[in-house]
């Protein structure tokens, strides 16, 4: 019998495929809990070949992020540098809010059912050791555009880019090969989208719609979607996306599931204060008036050989260990304010360690 490949775990930049699904989930605070939990993770990578081994040539992958909270408790490590709870960032008009979130499974497959079939196994694992906290199923809306009708995540990076601007390396040794994650959920005022004009659709995202091609950058006044979401300090850096078209007309619901991942955690929160607070202050994304964010945490995805080592961690620290929720205007780490900070609006944000060439992707 041939051997059909499986992708790797941890895998962030497996193939885009037709559907995902995003699980975010709390872990209870028991020790029964985090040792079930442990072994639930280290044993991702077998459900994965088991379902895989169903379904030929369906893609499936499974990315696992551990957030702030419980990141001590289940690895027995100190915190990758960046890692922290979402700081909610807030503007004169719009708020990327923080909730909830101990863990992501982000789940790709090119068949819905594969997917779905991961995922119970996965919830079956854990048990009554998490609660699920938000729940979301994507689908590819024709040629990768979003309800919203621009195509999503072209400026993704390619090649030799793709590691360098989105896993670790010798700046934090302990954890060379991870990653950060953050993710959020909007949802879309698509009526009142597409009550706009495509001319003024366009100036928002700062692309045209038939094509895809980028419109150039204002000179002064309100900027456009891809330029705000294009970082430029030291060099321009790049984030990988792999957002996801949801929704229900029945129930009027539209959306968009935003994913990132990134080499510096930085890099993504630094977008989001250009979207929310404005740049300058004051001018934020018009994008923000047709699409609220509903949810926002933030992960750090271990190595696949740290997460199926899992098991082989000792008695979990108490909870007093562990880093706070998830709340407003967090103070910046210890670890963060030796590296210094930029701090506009409620958002505090770590300078870079290192830089990578590149164009954040819109």
């Amino acid at each position: 019998m041939t051997t059909r490949p499986i992708i790797p775990p941890q895998q962030i930049d497996a193939p885009l495929t037709r559907y995902s699904i995003f699980l975010v989930l709390t872990v209870a605070d028991d020790g029964g809990s985090v040792a079930a939990v442990r072994s639930a993770l280290a044993g991702t990578e077998d459900l994965v070949k088991d379902v895989s081994f169903r379904a030929s040539g369906a893609q499936l992958s499974c990315t696992v992020g551990i957030g702030s909270r419980v990141w001590t408790r289940l690895t027995g490590l100190v915190q990758p540098a960046e890692l922290h709870p979402f700081r909610e960032i807030a503007g004169a008009t719009h708020t990327a809010v923080a909730t909830p979130g101990d863990l992501l499974f982000h789940i790709r497959a090119d068949r819905h059912d594969v997917c779905f079939e991961l995922e119970r196994l996965l919830v079956e694992t854990l048990g009554t050791a998490t609660t699920t906290v938000d729940e979301v199923s994507g689908f590819r809306y024709f040629d990768r555009r979003d309800l919203l009708g621009f195509v999503d995540g072209t400026a993704n990076p390619i090649g030799p880019d793709l590691p360098d601007s989105t896993v670790v390396g010798d700046e934090d040794p302990t954890f060379a090969g991870g990653s950060y994650v953050l993710v959020q959920k909007y949802t879309h005022r698509l009526a009142a989208w597409q009550a706009l004009t495509t001319e003024q659709q366009e100036a928002i995202m700062g692309r045209r719609k038939a094509d895809n091609v980028e419109l150039d950058d204002v000179e002064s006044g309100q900027k456009a979607h891809k330029t705000l979401t294009t970082i430029t300090d030291d060099g321009e850096h790049d984030i990988l996306r792999d957002n996801m078209p949801f929704g229900s007309p029945g129930s009027g619901e539209f959306g968009t599931y935003f994913i990132g991942y990134s080499r510096h955690l930085w890099v993504i929160e630094k977008m989001l204060e250009r979207m929310f607070v404005g740049d300058p202050p004051g001018l934020h994304d018009r994008l923000l008036d047709f699409s609220v964010a509903q949810t926002g945490t933030c992960y750090f995805v271990p190595p696949a050989a740290m997460l199926a080592g899992l098991d082989d961690v000792g008695p979990a620290p108490t909870s007093s260990d562990e880093a706070p929720g998830p709340g407003p205007a967090l103070a910046v780490p210890p670890q963060d304010a030796a590296r210094g900070t930029l701090g506009i609006g409620s958002l505090k944000i770590p300078h870079p360690t290192s830089t990578t060439a590149g164009r954040t992707p819109r």
